[in-house]
């Protein structure tokens, strides 16, 4: 993509209604835009990286067996009122009537109509296990929306949901999400740790919320530094085998929140040496709730000695546009974002420091042609802005690798190329450069 000809409205100052540091650098690189309280509009910068998050959170679970489907964002009150949670759910939930006068309300979550969906088709235990995602734009009435896409009264989530005939299969189906989300944020180069959590609203017995570290993040977490060494990606992983090895490695040290903190058994379970005391952001959310709504909403199934029993169900959420404002809270410098290459817009920003130059443009058209056939995804910056400005909003947009053509280096032979993370700078002839980024 040409600079040119890219929809990126930058701004060189930090906004006035900007308090946190993913909220400023989203305004500033071109990504989102407001349209009203806590609702953003994606613009073509913020969109690509929204994408990369959804096709990598799809691709986990996928691999995890979970099928996707598509449910509608407005939903009928009736089933809330029969899982008892419409009155329950407060304020946050967005109650509208039709043009008949049928109740009706925004979805904030999908329990009770996934539980719908599934008891009309279940009728044996045959017919289980089953696990449903999907990817869906949801609301919430946030009291005080602030923070830009990080608390946001309309934000786009996965979730997903389980069904089971009892609990060990249930907990098999929590096992998979359990290691799907370790895979699905270590993908992004993100360091998530599962901590005991409150259940909340949704209900349940079970649940692990997955935080991942951050100086600016909203609460503060204790774990052993153990749980920061393990590389989930390191090794294999079998859907269909046994994962509660790798569950209780997680689940055996001692994590969790503020809310849950409990500062003498973290003493006791934690060697002074070894205490991890930061802060965090929640970008995962899984629950395991037995039959809390299929017992109300009647989704039961024959079991092989001819017995009718409610599944055993679990709900698994990821907050697909939060986690853009996670990254950048977990992965920025003074200069502006750092990408994880996974989640990056493009993966290259090549800069053409002199366009009147014929020299300098033509070495820029020939490796931007060249990437591109390489598959490589290159922002262009094809513009007559001066060299300063154009460094300083590559820095600011924090693309993972910066390629400069300028008529100095090219009478040596040599364009720069600069790795956004680390800073370091090298010197390659072009088809170096070109051999090394399209690896």
């Amino acid at each position: 993509m040409r600079r040119s000809a890219f929809f990126m409205p930058t701004l060189k100052e930090k906004p006035a209604e900007a308090e946190i540091v993913s909220h400023v650098l989203m305004l500033r690189a071109g990504m989102v835009r407001q349209a009203s309280a806590g609702i953003y509009s994606w613009l073509p910068l913020g969109f690509r990286v929204l994408k990369n998050i959804e096709r990598i959170v799809r691709e986990e679970q996928d691999a995890a067996g979970a099928q996707e489907v598509l449910m509608p964002t407005i939903q009928a009150a009736d089933l809330w009122k029969q899982s008892g949670r419409y009155d329950d759910y407060g304020k946050e939930m967005l109650r509208i009537e039709d043009r008949h006068g049928r109740e009706m309300l925004y979805g904030p979550t999908n329990e009770e109509l996934i539980t719908d969906i599934f008891r009309h088709a279940a009728k044996s235990y045959r017919d289980l296990p089953k696990m449903l995602y999907h990817i869906q734009w949801k609301f919430r009435d946030e009291v005080r929306p602030r923070f830009g896409v990080m608390r946001g009264r309309e934000f786009l989530m996965k979730d997903g949901y389980s069904f089971d005939l009892d609990f060990e299969g249930a907990k098999k189906s929590y096992n998979k999400m359990f290691v799907a989300y370790l895979r699905t944020f270590a993908r992004m180069g993100l360091k998530a740790i599962p901590m005991e959590a409150e259940t909340g609203p949704i209900g349940g017995d079970l649940s692990h919320e997955f935080i991942i570290l951050a100086d600016t993040g909203e609460t503060e977490v204790f774990c052993h530094a153990d749980l920061l060494d393990y590389d989930v990606l390191a090794e294999s992983i079998d859907f269909d085998g046994d994962l509660s090895p790798i569950v209780d490695y997680w689940t055996k040290y001692y994590a969790r929140t503020d809310d849950m903190h409990d500062q003498a058994a973290y003493e006791a379970a934690v060697p002074e040496d070894r205490r991890v005391r930061r802060r965090g952001i929640e970008v995962g959310h899984i629950f395991y709730f037995g039959d809390k709504y299929s017992q109300p909403l009647g989704a039961e199934v024959t079991t092989a000695d001819d017995r009718q029993v409610a599944v055993h169900s679990g709900s698994y959420g990821v907050g697909v546009s939060r986690l853009v404002g996670g990254i950048i809270e977990a992965s920025h410098d003074e200069h502006g974002i750092i990408w994880p290459e996974a989640v990056a817009p493009f993966r290259v920003g090549l800069i053409n420091l002199k366009v009147d130059d014929a020299a300098c443009s033509g070495a820029a058209e020939d490796l931007y042609g060249k990437l591109m056939n390489a598959g490589v995804e290159v922002l262009y910056d094809d513009t007559e802005e001066r060299g300063g400005a154009k460094f300083a909003e590559m820095d600011l947009i924090g693309l993972p690798w910066q390629l400069v053509v300028g008529p100095r280096g090219l009478k040596n032979g040599v364009v720069e190329l600069k790795e956004r993370r680390s800073g370091e700078r090298q010197e390659l002839s072009p088809e170096a450069a070109l051999a090394k980024l399209a690896s």
